[in-house]
């Protein structure tokens, strides 16, 4: 079994070992056929261009000679062509017999590297001959495609020529020049018939090109004079005058208009429409009509600006005298301020950033008063133009706004004070009216015992009156304090006044329940008594405690008695 075995893969082995050799066989003849085939491929490019008919065209030129300048060409041709074909398809062709020496002694390497230096020499050939051929065809070909390029020439000559005799007038001064270029083109065709009839190909390609580059420079000016006459001649000159109309009458109406250089630039964009024109009488139109459309816009950009000015004009007026008017008012009011200023601090204890908020503001608004100034002072003389001065009021109209803003803020503190000071002195009339009811109030119900609670309330709310008429007797008064005196003796006293009203409502009650409720005192026992205690606290003074024992008493045989003793105390109270 060990030896099959081994017999087996050694069986595998050979056979892998042929196949392999088999492959290599198949690829080398593989490659070698593609060599060959490459070779017959770059013989038959040779033979292609062996058989250039560069002969059969020079045959036609010797049928053409007829003076000096195309024999001398001949000749040059001629002997290029004889170098080519003595000198250069034989060296192509030892090149295809070595190739095929080196693949058939399978040198494969060197093979490929002469193919390649073949097809770059064959490449070179096929250049030279077709470079060859193309100069000689231009002229065995010449006189059938030039006249075919002509006749086109001459249709589109005499289309331009209708074109431009049936717009004479739009031409103006120019037609004549025109006129003159028609006829340089007439004898230009007339001068082409004369080199065809002569046999001098060397010069028609030249004359055609002449021809063919004066209609289309004709055909330019055809198309652009009319535009361009019309711009210069009508519409420009018209613009030129609206303008400078225009400029006067604003000038005359005192609107500096310097700063757009108006009579410069007429000056020298009349100038340059001479210019034009003169170039036009030559038919130089280059760039003429995009500078004239230039010009265009510029007068046009310039009745914008005018119109600009004018609309700024009025803005501007309209602004300044708002302006003015609120100016002159708040330096009016900030002079009177400061004039009344020691004695508002005589008066009142000012705060040091009250005074640092007047101060702030006094210097913005010397700072647009300086503005404004200035603002005015370039309007007198003219030193900038109503559009500037317009965008310099709206800016500083905006900044005074702000100022206006901190003006109010300083008239509400200064005037807040004197309006606190009043209020103030109201208040404390109306405090000290408020104690005296409460008093005559508590006189008026002659109570068994008044709490000493009271009396400590009634004595806070008079220490506060006394701290607001101390305040108010001051000088200069600090609105500050004086506020905080008057919240304080207010609270004070209207504490009081309830403390007041509700002990007196609550002793009332609590006697009435009290009386009301004797009337069951020989039926109960407990009512007896419980009416016995709440009597007692009457009388010592807790008037709170007591209604609550006189209604717990009661409401054992009458439930709503307490609802019902608070109706007769309001209907008595009315």
């Amino acid at each position: 079994m060990k030896t099959m075995h081994t017999l087996y893969l050694i069986s595998i082995i050979a056979v892998a070992i042929i196949f392999v050799v088999v492959i290599t066989i198949l690829i080398k003849k593989k490659s070698t056929k593609n060599l060959k085939n490459q070779v017959m491929e770059l013989e038959r490019q040779r033979n292609l261009i062996i058989g250039t008919p560069v002969l059969v065209e020079l045959d036609k030129i010797k049928t053409l000679l007829n003076n000096e300048k195309l024999e001398e060409k001949y000749k040059e041709w001629t002997n290029r062509y004889e170098t080519i074909k003595d000198e250069r398809f034989p060296k192509i062709t030892d090149m295809l017999l070595e190739i095929d020496s080196l693949i058939e002694s399978k040198e494969k390497k060197e093979a490929k590297e002469a193919i390649t230096n073949l097809e770059m020499e064959m490449y070179k050939i096929r250049v030279s001959v077709d470079n060859l051929l193309d100069e000689i065809r231009e002229v065995t070909m010449s006189e059938e495609r030039n006249r075919a390029i002509v006749t086109k020439l001459k249709s589109k000559y005499r289309e331009l020529e209708r074109t431009f005799k049936s717009k004479k007038e739009a031409y103006g001064d120019i037609y004549k020049y025109i006129e003159l270029q028609f006829e340089n083109i007439e004898k230009r065709f007339q001068d082409f018939e004369i080199i065809m009839d002569n046999n001098e190909y060397t010069e028609v390609v030249s004359s055609v090109k002449a021809i063919d580059e004066l209609i289309e420079h004709t055909e330019t000016v055809v198309e652009e004079v009319p535009d361009l006459v019309l711009l210069t001649t009508k519409i420009l000159p018209i613009r030129i005058k609206e303008v400078e109309t225009i400029y006067d009458n604003m000038l005359q109406a005192g609107f500096p208009l310097d700063y757009l250089n108006v009579p410069y630039n007429i000056e020298q964009i009349t100038k340059k429409i001479s210019s034009i024109m003169d170039r036009a009488k030559i038919l130089n139109l280059e760039d003429s009509l995009l500078e004239a459309k230039t010009f265009l816009d510029y007068f046009d950009g310039v009745l914008n600006d005018f119109d600009i000015e004018k609309r700024s004009r009025k803005v501007f007026d309209e602004l300044a005298s708002e302006f003015k008017e609120k100016i002159v008012k708040t330096n009016e009011i900030i002079t009177d301020i400061y004039g009344q200023l020691e004695d508002i601090k005589n008066m009142y204890n000012l705060l040091p950033e009250d005074l640092e908020e007047l101060e702030a503001f006094n210097k913005s608004l010397f700072e647009v008063n300086n503005s404004y100034n200035s603002i005015i002072g370039k309007l007198k003389n003219k030193e900038a133009p109503y559009s500037v001065l317009k965008d310099e009021i709206e800016t500083l109209s905006g900044k005074f706004e702000i100022i206006e803003e901190q003006l109010n803020n300083c008239l509400r503190n200064l005037g807040s004070m004197q309006e606190d000071e009043m209020r103030a002195r109201e208040q404390y009339k109306e405090i000290i009216e408020l104690l005296k009811k409460c008093k005559v109030q508590i006189k008026s119900y002659k109570l068994p015992i008044i709490a000493n609670n009271y009396f400590v309330e009634l004595q806070e709310a008079e220490e506060a009156v006394n701290e607001i008429e101390k305040e108010l007797n001051k000088t200069p008064i600090t609105i500050k304090t004086l506020n905080i005196r008057v919240d304080t003796a207010r609270d004070l006293s209207f504490k009081l006044y309830n403390t007041t009203n509700e002990m007196i409502k609550t002793a009332k009650l609590c006697e009435m329940t009290i009386v009301y409720g004797n009337r069951y005192k020989p039926l109960d026992q407990d009512i007896e008594n419980g009416l016995n205690a709440a009597s007692k606290l009457f009388f010592k003074g807790d008037y709170k405690k007591s209604l609550e024992a006189a209604i717990a008493s009661i409401n054992v045989v009458e439930p709503e008695i307490y609802n019902k003793m608070l109706n007769v105390y309001k209907q008595n109270k009315k």
